[in-house]
């Protein structure tokens, strides 16, 4: 990433892990039509945080090693493996520099994460990782603002809190990644998404919120608890009731390491 910005999850890891939606089951199903199956394969999942999309692909068969630069967001990972049923080997380091051997996995996978990468360095160590015939798949599970709904509303408050932050306003769509794994040597890029609805009750949302990276992740904690107050003032006011409905946009971008 260019942006001086640099937000540090591990502030925010009980948060994170409680209250940020994983992905949705239905991305296995899009990846399998892609020709990724997890059953059986080794599979990094680099900038896993709370291991989100490690579970997911450790829910469908595979081995999981799980890699991120934030001991507490583990932490949280192998509390929410434990809870799911399932296991990770997870490892505090990064995806420029995994430490991890040559030639080594069938499937790399990037949740969430691939804009706070130096791009060239992870898709070369990337390539490094992978098996001939391998696959990459960068993937994002992103808020939607609308008009006048309520991530519009979030986002324009956690603006007035951190003039800082610079990722509001976003479609769901990274068109560059497609560039970023080209420039990287890979071939056969392909992308899907698809939109759905998370239901969240009000407080799940303040929680979702104060571990963005906007809030918990960048600001003091005294900042993050006059934001949170502010938070819930928005919500009774313009979006009162027992839920509110988020849209989101699950977006992906898969490509090979050719053989040879």
């Amino acid at each position: 990433m260019t942006s001086s910005f640099r937000p540090d999850f591990g502030l925010t890891a009980q948060d994170y892990g409680r209250h940020r939606a994983g992905f949705p089951p239905q991305l296995v199903s899009y990846l399998y039509r892609h020709g990724i199956a997890f059953p059986g394969k080794d599979v990094l999942d680099v900038g896993t945080g709370t291991g989100a999309l490690a579970r997911l692909s450790a829910l469908a068969g595979a081995r999981v090693t799980g890699l991120d630069p934030a001991g507490p967001l583990l932490e949280q990972a192998r509390e929410l493996d434990r809870e799911a049923g399932v296991e990770a080997d997870y490892r505090v380091g990064t995806a420029e520099a995994t430490g991890l051997p040559d030639a080594s996995y069938d499937v790399v996978t990037a949740g969430q994460c691939w804009h706070w990468f130096d791009a060239p360095k992870a898709g070369a160590e990337v390539r490094r990782v992978l098996r001939p015939g391998g696959r990459v798949v960068i993937a994002h599970f992103d808020w939607l603002p609308l008009p006048d709904n309520v991530v519009e509303a979030t986002e324009e408050l956690i603006r007035s809190f951190n003039p800082a932050w610079t990722l509001g306003g976003g479609t769901g769509l990274y068109p560059r990644w497609l560039t970023d794994l080209a420039t990287s040597g890979f071939t056969g890029i392909e992308t899907f998404s698809f939109d759905l609805e998370v239901p969240y009750p009000p407080g799940a949302w303040r929680g979702r919120i104060r571990a963005s990276a906007g809030v918990g992740a960048s600001l003091p904690p005294d900042e993050v608890e006059r934001f949170d107050e502010a938070l819930g003032r928005l919500l009774r006011d313009r979006f009162p009731g027992e839920v509110v409905h988020v849209p989101h946009r699950t977006w992906a971008v898969v490509a090979t390491r050719p053989q040879g």
